[in-house]
């Protein structure tokens, strides 16, 4: 069995039109403590021994736990006022992966959708069919006040009753909100996992890029690990996730090379603004956006958390 000489965890809670004039002191502490709190839990896993698989659902368990990002806890309101979550896991090892999709009263989807991938014969499943497979699998469930959050509410007020839809983290044009993670372990192995509430006031069971396998989450233990954030569509088209590894694979680009042509390159002809997080198997580590900002953090390579949210 392959070894890595180290470990490596990426994670994400959401890229777009961050401004910097809504970003106070006490919002950018919130932000980046939930950031540091999912690096943490996840790399005590991979400190300990533990699978790239088990790193990156800790992690995002985290960020889904936050209020403050859009996934679990802190996912937005739909045009009915509920929430509709979606989650994908894969593992770079054996292509194995799992996915969810509108699903609701779910406290963490990720644990759901790795659930599907190991207690299943499918990739996919959604909405009631979701809800019934994790009733089943005793998946911790919570009730609609759970989920309630009164800048989310807010949010939703601003798009009630209308045809528009609004993506998330601040008042401009575009906001996106999915967490993600992306870790190599020290077995050599890799895996990635992304989560989202979607976008506000969504309507008719819309389903973005996080939970499609090769659009908002890939790994292969060949390459890299690949977890994506912005506008779903766009990335469904480009299969942004997917064509990381591919452009590593086939043309034998670096993590860096191959991040940066589909983010700076690829995506913008689509509308595609956002950001992608990947590892590779050698532990480089790439987070890169085409957008004013990413929540995003890395563990450095003494175990030190770091996190960011703008360009510099």
């Amino acid at each position: 069995m392959s070894t890595a000489s180290r470990f490596a965890l990426a994670i994400h809670g959401g890229a777009g039109t961050i401004a910097r004039s809504e970003m106070n002191p006490a919002r950018e502490k919130a932000y980046r403590d939930g950031l540091e709190d999912a690096l943490r839990r996840g790399g005590a896993v991979l400190r300990e021994g533990g699978s790239a698989l088990d790193a990156v659902e800790a992690a995002v368990r985290t960020l889904e736990d936050c209020p403050h990002f859009n996934a679990g806890r802190g996912a937005v309101f739909n045009a009915d006022g509920q929430h509709e979550m979606d989650a994908s896991v894969m593992r770079g090892d054996t292509l194995q992966a799992g996915a969810v999709a509108c699903v609701q009263n779910v406290r963490n989807p990720v644990t759901l959708a790795r659930r599907v991938m190991e207690k299943s014969p499918h990739v996919l499943i959604s909405g009631p069919g979701a809800f019934e497979f994790a009733h089943r699998e005793g998946i911790l469930l919570e009730d609609d006040q759970y989920f309630f959050d009164r800048f989310r509410y807010e949010q939703w007020q601003r798009t009630k009753g209308t045809d528009a839809y609004q993506l998330d983290h601040s008042d401009g044009e575009h906001r996106y909100g999915t967490v993600g993670a992306v870790a190599l372990d020290l077995h050599g192995h890799l895996a990635a996992a992304t989560s989202t509430g979607g976008m506000t006031n969504k309507r008719w069971m819309r389903i973005g890029d996080s939970p499609l396998i090769g659009a908002g989450t890939y790994a292969n233990d060949a390459t890299c690990a690949v977890s994506c954030t912005g506008h779903g569509e766009s990335f469904i088209r480009a299969v942004a996730a997917f064509d990381v590894h591919a452009l590593m694979a086939y043309k034998g680009l670096s993590l860096a090379e191959a991040v940066r042509t589909v983010v700076h390159d690829t995506l913008p002809p689509l509308e595609g603004d956002g950001g992608i997080i990947a590892v590779d198997r050698h532990g480089r580590v790439v987070l890169d956006f085409n957008c004013s900002g990413m929540y995003r953090g890395h563990l450095a390579p003494d175990g030190t958390p770091v996190t960011a949210i703008f360009r510099d």
